[in-house]
């Protein structure tokens, strides 16, 4: 593909995909530290859009770490070719940053939607095959509009999207909503949304209410009773555990007889397992009852 460095002005780039990238404030800021220290070191690529315009293909950070630097004009690289062969290149390239899947995703839709592209046309003309592409636009099904601009503009992870957002759309999609908008006022990283869902998952509805209008302090609240209870076990030492352990022992022994009734018969593989059960209980009975016996008074 035939190409020439040069420098043109910013106003006279097109961004006409700026809606298939993703945004990413932290990245712009490094790249824009870096074009400030160092200069523009990796041109961003344009093809020709009629007359003096030009379509911006690839560098839309770039783009934006200039534009906040106050910057006038960007190094290019100018393709000839027309958009759709510069966008199927661009796939094709596995050199400079490369495209998050969803980015991907959102280039095939365009390419499909836009120039008529079939996915084996996609496949073959990136140098891909056509399971791969399948899978790239799978990650846009089922994505709801708010999700798909939440990744682009950096307060969702796609990971996020693809493992919570869209099964909490295909269950509820009012439940998604309503999460897409509380993370749009408190966003979260993609470790506590997937503590979240995990959690969302085992609780009641009653619970699950709360939880998609709040998740941040749903979190925060979970935090706090983490900490309460690594304060209580601090507080009380290894003989408050044990005190607990056998509480949580007498309360399982308790809910054990109230099933025998509703086992009756009982299977043969459950009075087999009584034997064991004796045994264990009887060696922690005189193993405390032998530590008993002696001087409780002396240095630990």
């Amino acid at each position: 593909m035939h190409s020439q460095r040069v420098e043109v002005d910013l106003r006279r780039l097109e961004l006409r995909f700026a809606s298939s990238r993703l945004v990413e404030p932290r990245a712009v800021a490094r790249i824009a530290d870096s074009i400030e220290r160092c200069g523009q070191i990796v041109p961003c690529i344009v093809v020709a859009a009629g007359g003096e315009q030009l379509v911006l293909i690839d560098g839309y950070r770039r783009f934006a770490a200039l534009r906040r630097l106050g910057r006038d004009t960007a190094g290019v690289e100018r393709w000839t070719c027309d958009v759709a062969e510069a966008l199927l290149g661009l796939l094709a390239r596995t050199q400079n940053r490369p495209l998050a899947s969803v980015e991907e995703a959102l280039l095939m839709r365009e390419l499909m939607q836009g120039l008529g592209l079939s996915q084996h046309d996609l496949a073959r003309r990136c140098g891909r095959d056509v399971s791969w592409v399948s899978r790239r636009l799978q990650l846009l099904s089922g994505l709801p509009d708010a999700a798909l601009a939440a990744v682009r503009d950096g307060k969702l992870s796609s990971w996020a999207a693809s493992r919570i957002v869209v099964p909490l759309a295909r269950a509820n999609t009012e439940h998604a909503d309503r999460l897409l908008t509380a993370l749009g006022e408190a966003p979260l990283s993609s470790r506590a949304l997937r503590s979240w869902f995990e959690h969302y998952q085992k609780a009641s509805r009653g619970s699950r209410e709360r939880m998609v209008s709040h998740p941040r302090l749903f979190l925060d609240a979970l935090q706090a009773n983490r900490e309460q209870r690594a304060d209580e076990r601090l507080r009380d030492g290894p003989e408050g555990e044990y005190a607990a352990d056998l509480r949580c022992i007498e309360a399982i022994l308790a809910r054990l007889r109230k099933r025998v009734a509703a086992l009756r018969p009982l299977p043969l593989a459950l009075i087999a397992t009584m034997p064991r059960l004796r045994a264990a209980i009887d060696a922690l009975i005189n193993e405390i009852q032998r530590d008993g016996a002696n001087d409780p008074d002396r240095d630990p």
